[in-house]
């Protein structure tokens, strides 16, 4: 079991207190966006070990996490995993702080994100090009749960209710997306509206969102979270877009599952975020980043969706588990009591365990507030003292 050295990233939408709050460090002044944890190649978190007999050193030295898996694969993910999803830690934890509006995007699923990888590849589009959507061949389903209160949009809204909503702001130049919605069958309704805000004359549109906005402030109530949208993305698209998802709020301890072709946007808010190692992100709005209108209508699902809000199941274990539909991640929670016995977690598969509050012992290891630790496969490994402590791991 190694205590992990995570990397936080300055993601201009990061806040600028939620991280160091919950780290108990003094804010830099910047924001602080997500702390990773994993072996992605982008931020692979980093231990310290004994270093290989085979190398010159013979003290210790601090490697990547993407290191030690790749040296040895089975004794560090497992057999099965490494049979299940390659020589890979097959997702990555994070904590996520965001302190505004995060873009608007959808995800692929594997068969779309192997055919793109495939084409970009194909066609010699550089892996770093502001233009290229697809930075690998997997899928990115992932998890948010709540440890603050935590908003967000998830999944089309009934084609109806987007109409209320957009015609109550009183905009001239929105009425036509009404009668849109209006009018149309469910998915030719979305798919038309969407295709026309993210096509829409770019000068034209600026204007639209101005007047939206205004319209969202002085209306407040529903409207008021695409007024604080559009003070942080003045004349994006994506603001009226927006307007077209449900509007979800979380509370601590609550999560949100987010498939394939599902469009979302975090809003405000700490939490701890779950996928499948992947980067794979098509935005429709809220950013400056690349849009590509052509692939993205290709992606998204076109179906009005209820938000599903997930709560955790609790075992007589104590374990609190986030029932997803997919085997890359399983992230559960362990609310350890005062004065409670210890909690056997060993388990035949990779896991990472991290704790948002309190002070767990993990083994002999003593954990604060966002410190984490890389459990190997198969290692005995047992929680006790008082605190939460998530434990990240996968389904084989």
């Amino acid at each position: 079991m190694d205590r992990l050295s995570n990397t936080v990233r300055p993601y201009a939408w990061g806040s600028v207190t939620a991280i160091p709050e919950l780290l108990g460090t003094a804010p830099t002044g910047e924001p602080q966006a997500e702390m990773w944890m994993g072996a992605h190649p982008g931020a692979p978190s980093r231990l310290t070990r004994p270093a290989a007999a085979d190398t010159a050193s013979s003290g210790t030295g601090e490697q990547s996490l993407t290191d030690v898996i790749a040296a040895d694969p089975e004794r560090e993910l497992g057999t099965a995993a490494v049979r299940a999803f390659g020589p890979r830690l097959p997702f990555l934890l994070k904590l996520l702080a965001a302190g505004a509006p995060l873009s608007l995007q959808v995800h692929p699923d594997l068969a779309q994100a192997q055919q793109g990888f495939a084409d970009e590849e194909r066609r010699g589009v550089p892996a770093d090009a502001p233009h290229r959507t697809y930075k690998d061949a997997n899928h990115k389903p992932e998890l948010i749960c709540a440890l603050t209160h935590f908003e967000g949009l998830c999944g089309f809204r009934r084609p109806a209710e987007a109409a209320g909503l957009i015609a109550a702001l009183g905009v001239d130049s929105l009425k036509p997306y009404v009668d849109l919605l209006r009018a149309r069958p469910e998915d030719g309704a979305l798919r038309e509206v969407l295709t026309a805000i993210l096509t829409a004359d770019p000068d034209e549109m600026a204007h639209t969102v101005a007047e939206a906005a205004e319209a969202a402030e002085r209306l407040g109530g529903a409207h008021a979270p695409y007024a604080q949208i559009a003070h942080h993305y003045p004349g994006d698209p994506g603001v009226i877009a927006a307007m077209l998802l449900n509007h979800v709020e979380l509370q601590p301890g609550e999560a949100m599952f987010l498939g394939a072709g599902v469009p979302h946007a975090y809003l405000g808010g700490l939490g701890v975020e779950i996928m499948a190692n992947s980067d794979n992100v098509l935005r429709c709005g809220l950013t400056p980043k690349h849009v590509d209108v052509p692939e993205l209508l290709r992606i998204v699902r076109f179906e009005a969706t209820e938000p599903g809000i997930l709560r955790p199941e609790a075992a007589p274990s104590g374990e609190e588990l986030y029932e997803t539909p997919v085997d890359e991640f399983r992230l559960s929670r362990y609310v350890l009591p005062p004065g409670g016995t210890s909690v056997d977690l060993t388990a035949a598969t990779p896991q990472i365990l991290l704790c948002t509050a309190g002070a767990p012992q993990a083994g002999e290891m003593a954990l604060a507030p966002g410190e984490s630790v890389f459990v190997p496969a198969g290692e005995t490994v047992e929680v006790a003292g008082t605190g939460t402590l998530f434990r990240a791991t996968v389904v084989v």
